[in-house]
This record gives C-alpha cells, sequence and structure tokens, in this order.
C-alpha cells in the first residue's frame, strides 16, 4: 500500500516539475545564452526525479542509484525526447554554454563519489582475506576482461567511435565487462545481514580489489588515449608513474594525510575545518594523478582510502561529508549518465541483439571467472555461487567507466548507451540472484560464535571509542596510568593523546609518560595480530593549569579521559583540588587511577593480577570491557566478584542496580568475557556491603588493581559515590575508577 502511494507521488509530481520548468522557459525555447535560472530547473528536477525513483528502487530491494540513473533515462532522450522532444531540449539544451554548467556539477560528482568510495574502502579486511580475495578478483577480472577485448576487437567498424582507436575501444570494453561496484555489493551484502558472514567479507574484499584495480586500469588507459596509440615509453611512463604514485601515496602519504587531518581538527575553530581539509587533499591527489598522465579518478579514489584510514576521522565527519555527496551530487551524475544514454537506438533489430549479447558475454563472463576464482582458492560450489552472484554488479563504477570513455572519445554515443543499458540490467539482477545463493549457505558454530563477539563489541563502550587523552605527571601514578593508557590504546587500535601537565623534571632513571605509553602498546598482542601494534601516540606537553589544559584538548573531541596525577587524596580524605580541577575541563567517561602497592614502586612492569566487581549496570559493564582490554597484554588473571548485600548495605557508588536473578549479573558477564577468549575467576559474596566484599577479596586475593565502575554524584566537590570512597581509602590494591 505504502508503495502504490509512493507510485501515485512519483508519476504525479513528473509531470509537475516539467510543466513548472518549461513554464519558466521562454514558451519552451532554450535561451540563447547560459541560463542560471534553467541550470538551477534541472538541478531541481534531477533531485527530486532522482531522489523519488531511488526510494521506489529500494522499497522493491533495489539500489537507489538505479532509480537515479532511470530518472535521467526518463528525463533524457531515451522517454521525454522521444515524447516530447521539444520539452526535453528546452529543458536539457545541447547549448556548449548551458551544458557546461550541468557537466561541472557532474564531474565534480565523479570526484567525490570515488573520494567517498575511497573512504568505505577497507584495506584491512583485505588483508585478511588476501588469497582468496585476490584469487577471486583475479580470476573474475580476467574472464570478462579478455572476453570485452575480444568483442572490441571483431565489433563491426561502423559501431566505433574511431576505428583507429580500435585497441582504446576493447581495452574500455574489458574494464566495462569485469569490474564490480563496491558500493552495490556492500549495500546489498549489508542489507541482507551478510556484512560479517565470512562469505559477506570475502565478496565485499574481492569487490574492493575489483574496484581498485579497475580505477589503475581506466588511468593507464588513459594515458595509452592521450596518445591516440600504445607507445612503449609514454604507457611505460603511466605504469611507472602509477605504480611510484601508489606506493608513495600508501606510505608517506598516508602520514601526511593523517598529520594534516590531525592538525585541523586539533587547531581550527572555524566550522567543518577537516571536511575542507578532505577536499582539499582529494583535489590535490587528483591533480598529481593528472600530471603523471593518469586520469583524475584515480587521484580521487587513492585520496579516500588515505583519508579514510587517518585514525581520528570520526563517524561524525564521515557522516557530514556523505551527506552532501549522497544528496547532491549521486542525483545529479547519474541523473547527467541517464540523460547521456539515448535508449531509442535500440530500436535497430541489430543494435539490441548486440546489447543483449554484451549483456550476457559481462553476466557470463564475470559469474564464470568469479565461480572458478572461488573454485581455485578451495571454497566450496555453494560459496563459489554466492561469489559468482555478487560481483555481478557494476552500478555506479560502470557508469562512471563508461562516462570517461565518452568524454575522451573511446566510446560513441551507441556504445555508451549499450554499455549503461548492460550495468542497468546487470544491477538490478544481482540482489535477487545474490539473495538467492546467501539463504543457502549454512553457518558454522566458529562463524557463530565470532559474529557473537562482534555484535558484543558493537554495541560495547570500548569498540566505539575513537580517541583516548591520558592526562598525566611524571609521578608513579602517572607513569600507571600511562601504561594502562597504551594497553587499552592498542587492543583496538585507538588514538591516544598523552598531555603531559606541569611539575618538576621527575629523576633521570624515571621513564617519561610517552616512552611508557608506546613501550606499553608495543608489548600488548591484539587481537588477531600476529606482531604487537605500534601505537599511534600525540604527545601534547602543557606549561598551563592543569584544569585549563584538559579543558582545552577536551574540545577536539575525545571518548575517555584517564587521569594519573601524584595529588589523588586530599586531607579530608577525598579527591584532591586538583584531580577535581582536571576532571572538571572533561565531560564525558571518565578513568581515575591511583597506583598502589608493587604498582606504585614499580609502575612499568609490576603485575597486573584484576579484579572487578560486577552489578550489572551500565558502569559496571564499562570497568568489565576495560579489565578484559588490560587483560589482553598478555596473562593478566581477572576475577569477577558480584556481591548479593544486605537490605541496609550502602550500594550508593552502584547506582539503580538491576536487581536480575541471583547469579545471572556473573552469567552475562562471563559469557562476556568468554566471546574474547579470556579466562577469568568468579566470586559471589552474600551478606556483606559491597564496599567490605571488595576489601576483603583485595586482601585474600592478593589482587595487583581493582577496576570498579562508578557513577559521578551531582555537587560541588567530586564524589562517585559511598562504596568508591571506602574503596580509594582502604585499598590496598591500585585502583581504577570508571564513570560513565
Amino acid at each position: 500500500m505504502r508503495l502504490s502511494r509512493a507510485m501515485n507521488t512519483a508519476i504525479s509530481v513528473l509531470p509537475g516539475l516539467v510543466l513548472l520548468t518549461t513554464g519558466a522557459l521562454a514558451a519552451g525555447e532554450a535561451p540563447a545564452t547560459p541560463s542560471e535560472p534553467l541550470f538551477i530547473a534541472q538541478i531541481v528536477l534531477l533531485l527530486v526525479v532522482g531522489r523519488t525513483l531511488g526510494e521506489l528502487m529500494q522499497r522493491i530491494g533495489q539500489p537507489a542509484i538505479m532509480g537515479q540513473l532511470l530518472a535521467g533515462i526518463l528525463l533524457g532522450p531515451s522517454v521525454l525526447g522521444a515524447v516530447l522532444p521539444q520539452v526535453q531540449h528546452a529543458i536539457f539544451p545541447s547549448a556548449n554554454g548551458q551544458k557546461i554548467m550541468i557537466d561541472a556539477v557532474s564531474q565534480l560528482g565523479i570526484l567525490l563519489l570515488l573520494l567517498l568510495t575511497g573512504m568505505e574502502t577497507d584495506l584491512a579486511l583485505i588483508g585478511r582475506l588476501r588469497r582468496t580475495a585476490a584469487s577471486v578478483s583475479i580470476a573474475g577480472i580476467s574472464v570478462p576482461f579478455g572476453c570485452g577485448v575480444l568483442l572490441g576487437e571483431f565489433m563491426p567498424q561502423a559501431m566505433l567511435p574511431r576505428p583507429e582507436l580500435r585497441l582504446i575501444t576493447a581495452l574500455f570494453l574489458g574494464t566495462a565487462l569485469s569490474i564490480s561496484s563496491v558500493k552495490i555489493v556492500a549495500a546489498v551484502v549489508r542489507d541482507m545481514n551478510f556484512m560479517r558472514r565470512t562469505i559477506g567479507q570475502l565478496i565485499v574484499a574481492a569487490a574492493i580489489i575489483d574496484d581498485t584495480v579497475g580505477w589503475i586500469i581506466i588511468a593507464v588507459i588513459f594515458g595509452i588515449a592521450l596518445h591516440g596509440r600504445v607507445e612503449v615509453v609514454p604507457f611505460g611512463l603511466s605504469i611507472v608513474g602509477t605504480v611510484l604514485f601508489l606506493a608513495l601515496s600508501l606510505t608517506l602519504g598516508q602520514r601526511a594525510v593523517s598529520a594534516v587531518i590531525r592538525w585541523t581538527n586539533d587547531n581550527f575553530v572555524s566550522e567543518l575545518p577537516v571536511i575542507t581539509v578532505i577536499l582539499a587533499i582529494m583535489g590535490v591527489m587528483a591533480l598529481m594523478t593528472n600530471l603523471i598522465g593518469v586520469h583524475t579518478v584515480l587521484g580521487a579514489f587513492v585520496a579516500g582510502i588515505l583519508v579514510g584510514r587517518s585514525p581520528i576521522l570520526t563517524q561524525h565527519v564521515r557522516d557530514q561529508l556523505r551527506g552532501p555527496i549522497v544528496a547532491l551530487f549521486m542525483p545529479v551524475f547519474f541523473g547527467i549518465a541517464g540523460l547521456s544514454a539515448d535508449l531509442t537506438v535500440l530500436r535497430d533489430f541489430t543494435l539490441l541483439l548486440v546489447t543483449g549479447g554484451l549483456i550476457l558475454i559481462a553476466g557470463l563472463g564475470k559469474f564464470g571467472g568469479a565461480f572458478l576464482g572461488g573454485s581455485l582458492a578451495g571454497l566450496s560450489r555453494r560459496e563459489s555461487l554466492a561469489l559468482g552472484c555478487g560481483m555481478n554488479a557494476r552500478g555506479s563504477t560502470e557508469v562512471i567507466v563508461a562516462t570517461i570513455g565518452l568524454s575522451m572519445g573511446a566510446l560513441n554515443q551507441t556504445l555508451y548507451t549499450m554499455i549503461v543499458a548492460m550495468a542497468f540490467v546487470t544491477t538490478m539482477a544481482m540482489p535477487p540472484t545474490l539473495r538467492w545463493a546467501l539463504a543457502r549457505l549454512p553457518i558454522s558454530p566458529e562463524e557463530t560464535d565470532r559474529l557473537a563477539r562482534e555484535a558484543i563489541e558493537a554495541k560495547g563502550f570500548i569498540g566505539n571509542l575513537e580517541r583516548l587523552m591520558v592526562a598525566v605527571d611524571h609521578s608513579a601514578n602517572g607513569r600507571f596510568a600511562a601504561r594502562l593508557g597504551g594497553i587499552v590504546s592498542a587492543w583496538r587500535r585507538i588514538p591516544i593523546t598523552v598531555l603531559e601537565l606541569a611539575q618538576p623534571a621527575p629523576a633521570a632513571a624515571a621513564a617519561s609518560p610517552e616512552t611508557v605509553v608506546k613501550d606499553a602498546a608495543k608489548t600488548t598482542a591484539t587481537d588477531g595480530e600476529a606482531s604487537p601494534m605500534v601505537a599511534d601516540v600525540t604527545i601534547r606537553r602543557q606549561n598551563a593549569p592543569g584544569s585549563e589544559a584538559v579543558a582545552s584538548e577536551a574540545r577536539k573531541g575525545y571518548g575517555l579521559l584517564m587521569i594519573g596525577v601524584d595529588e589523588t587524596i586530599g586531607a579530608d580524605g577525598g579527591f584532591h583540588g586538583e584531580l577535581a580541577g582536571l576532571v572538571a575541563g572533561f565531560d564525558g567517561p571518565l578513568g581515575v587511577v591511583v597506583a598502589r602497592g608493587a604498582n606504585l614502586r614499580d609502575p612499568v612492569a609490576s603485575g597486573l593480577d584484576i579484579l572487578v566487581p560486577v552489578t550489572g549496570t551500565q558502569e559496571s559493564w564499562r570497568a568489565l570491557e576495560v579489565a578484559l582490554a588490560l587483560a589482553r597484554a598478555g596473562t593478566t588473571p581477572v576475577t569477577l566478584i558480584h556481591v548479593v548485600p544486605n537490605s541496609d548495605a550502602r550500594r550508593s557508588g552502584f547506582a539503580n542496580p538491576l536487581r536480575p536473578v541471583d547469579g545471572e549479573v556473573l552469567r552475562h558477564a562471563v559469557g562476556f568475557a568468554d566471546h574474547y577468549k579470556i579466562e577469568i575467576r568468579t566470586l559471589v559474596r552474600r551478606g556483606m556491603s559491597v564496599e567490605n566484599a571488595i576489601i576483603d577479596q583485595l586482601r585474600r586475593g592478593r589482587h595487583d588493581l581493582v577496576v570498579l565502575g562508578v557513577r559521578a554524584h551531582s555537587g560541588e566537590t567530586l564524589f562517585f559515590g559511598g562504596v568508591a570512597a571506602e574503596v580509594m581509602e582502604r585499598s590496598p590494591a591500585s585502583v581504577m575508577l570508571i564513570s560513565g
């Protein structure tokens, strides 16, 4: 019913917009000079019709860009031009001046689309599945590419734009038939909740390789087309230039881009400075590829990869950049692509047969190649079948390739229309066939366990932590906090900023907080890593008062502040004023660290036998996550204690416990730890106050550290509740308070 109403809306919107547009033009006559009102009308038409048809496509399980492409076809010579040619010509005149205005938006849209595609390219995913994904991608590219080149070599001369450029046309056809659209593939796999399944990740990884190789091929072909034929020296220079560009970009370029983004985020106070820098990086890298004789799309794509790997690029920034691209540039670009296609040429029965053959070759070639690659990699027949179906979506990638080929003269209008039709048909066929194939794939117990762990991580505190600040001095407390911060940051590759607070210089033998953080991260084994990870550490040395330094740094965006300073406990037994001032400058989760016992004597290398009280509150779960992150540093023992207190016992440090059935909290906590494959011990204490149970276990179990989830209480002084106050005062072990 909703779909029917949406269709009726679309049907009523299109004629109204067309009438409004033509009424704004002088009785249907195209203006002799470029017209700003006409340009605006063109944009509005493409946006509204593209968005409406895109919505319809999504509701029937198809990618939204197919609706945007269809909008251009409807508004172009294929439909509107065939029915009302004068109206269509009035809205979209062929005059160069007017056409250049809308084409400029479309060309910028190509670069922005490639930037977004690069940002969504997960190189880590390729690394994990590199052998199988490479096998699928290489076979999936080689077979249809060879078919396309052969088709171009034997195509009738009358169908070629320039017979002397047959090889270039053949290469474009091969590229058009061979590469997949990672955006379409990922969208369908995500829609089916297969993104975290092994086969889903393999499909996306192979599509990423397809896309990457495809843009390199396009860049090289562009270099060949500039000279009109294959010349050894220019061709060699294009290859060498492309290889050097990629090598430098993914090494020195990655560090430079990350540094520029970080510096901009941390130093600019104007609105959206990071977005401006990202767009500038895209433009510079596009110009660089143009200078070495390859197409600008490669520069935009690689810029997206580098930007996407920046360690402090938050999801908020990604969404800000994605918004205008998806809302404005995508509908305009795909609309213009549809406008450039003239499906009326397919009234010629011969051309219709050739187009059908092209679609058949593209579909079977891509399916057969991917199926062969999967079989060679040792996958089952069902898995290879899913790969063959999934790799057959061309969508946005194909349209961009065809647009480039048309603009540089390698394709004529007829070939361009045939390729767009092929991209449309194969992309529309991919979602239902992939759904059919994936629905027949069973799930293994190992995969079930991994998916459950990843689902927990996705909802967890540490898993969603994007940036960590450690505010420390050179005291033993500071170095112990720096050590814990380095371990936490390394577990999930979280960028960490060490804010060194002003104080007298430490003893010469004491390691600096910077060294402690880096050493702790290097010695932390990360999940799935064969070798330890080097932490992404930024050092800030402040001479200003600590509270001002923390407040100033906090504005740059942090998900957790860990504090370790010499003066922690005041004379009255509460928190020292200096610590309270530091906390006042940060609005977010806190980790207050106090070193005692062995950790105080040797804060860098002492033991970390951890005790974690669990109660079922959000703060308790956060403390458990932090403890598990610390346990990943090696063979650190973890003990969970659940206290069932007397009815009159104080529980002010654990606000609003969930009061589950006896043992349920522990069972959930144990299951949570099991997902990380961390062995833990459990204890249940009854008839005691929470604070007494914790202190008693600390003394009995000889634990080195208690990680306690707390909630800050409102008031003029820093207070985390009675339980936290008692533990801080009486604990013989180090204490880490984690607040929400």
